[in-house]
């Protein structure tokens, strides 16, 4: 027992430590932030970001972020950089360089190469008495009291909060460049997240069959229809094809509960007027939502009031929405 309290109460430890810097980091943005925002976006070529040993890590993580939200970044090693990877920086890139103490050897060697590339260089740095933050053009202060690491060694806050620093100067640049869901969704096709993006109504409805009824249709046609579309539900139109309901098995399992002849009952007198509908050019994940809000499987995709199809809960389950 005093084993598991003793790892409970560490992992909080953790937690809270890393917690508080990045609270206590984002105190220290400053003027320098908001210029190192505007060098980037004025960078006519790419945003080269580069680390040794744990900083590598989340420098590859800030890279993939940056590309995600419209900023193109590649990501270079710190030790491969001085062994020929320095060949993939071009004058009009703008580097920026992850280190917490801003003095490791890789590092030192780095930052005149840089320098004489002619590349601006960017210094995500916990030290700012380091060579990096003294020779960077702009410094990004991701300084720390200490790390969760009980002997302060292990990089732990630092990383979190370089990493977290990294997020915030990659939405700062999203928003001001006005990127968009669109625009994100050009960049993740693939996957669930991708298809909630991009994917539409109309890229789903015509690969289900349209079950219809007339509105003085007889219970045994509305059956036949509903079972032989295999969707459970029915649109009702009237003789100029408008749609006037929807007749779902729901409705069908509760008319049989209160009526004892059948044989008069037509769909005009069981329908539920006013369905809700969509447009074909609605987003999947918006019909899902509604769908969600209001508690049903299905929804009739219509045009002027007039039926196109279906879109079910099962076809958005089976793309992947949920």
């Amino acid at each position: 027992m005093n084993l598991i309290k003793n790892i409970r109460e560490t992992a909080k430890r953790v937690l809270i430590n890393e917690a508080q810097a990045i609270e206590k980091v984002s105190g220290l943005i400053d003027h320098e932030f908001e210029a190192t925002v505007s060098a980037i976006l004025e960078c006519r070529g790419r945003v080269v970001v580069s680390g040794i040993g744990k900083s590598a890590i989340v420098a590859s993580k800030i890279t993939a972020t940056l590309n995600s939200t419209g900023t193109p970044s590649i990501y270079m090693h710190a030790a491969d950089a001085i062994h020929g990877d320095l060949g993939m920086i071009k004058q009009e890139d703008i580097v920026m360089l992850l280190s917490k103490s801003g003095s490791t050897p890789e590092i030192k060697v780095l930052i005149p190469l840089v320098k004489r590339a002619g590349c601006k260089l960017i210094g995500l740095v916990s030290n700012l008495e380091s060579d990096l933050a003294r020779q960077a053009d702009h410094v990004i202060n991701g300084t720390i009291e200490e790390e969760a690491c009980p002997h302060n060694l292990a990089p732990t806050t630092s990383t979190a909060v370089h990493m977290a620093l990294g997020d915030a100067l990659a939405v700062c640049l999203l928003e001001a460049r006005g990127f968009t869901s669109t625009d994100f969704a050009r960049f993740h096709p693939g996957g669930s997240l991708g298809k909630q993006l991009y994917l539409k109504v109309s890229d789903i409805y015509p690969n289900n069959q349209c079950p219809v009824v007339m509105m003085d249709a007889k219970i045994e046609e509305i059956i036949l229809e509903m079972t032989s579309k295999r969707l459970g539900a029915t649109a009702v139109v009237d003789e100029s094809g408008s749609l006037k309901g929807i007749i779902t098995d729901g409705d069908l399992r509760r008319m049989l509960k209160t009526r004892d002849s059948l044989s008069s009952i037509s769909a005009e007198m069981i329908m539920s007027s006013n369905p809700l509908t969509v447009n074909e050019d609605c987003f999947a994940a918006q019909a899902l939502a509604i769908m969600q809000r209001k508690n049903i499987t299905q929804l009739i995709v219509a045009e002027d009031n007039k039926v196109l199809g279906f879109v079910h809960l099962h076809d958005l389950i089976k793309e992947g929405i949920i």
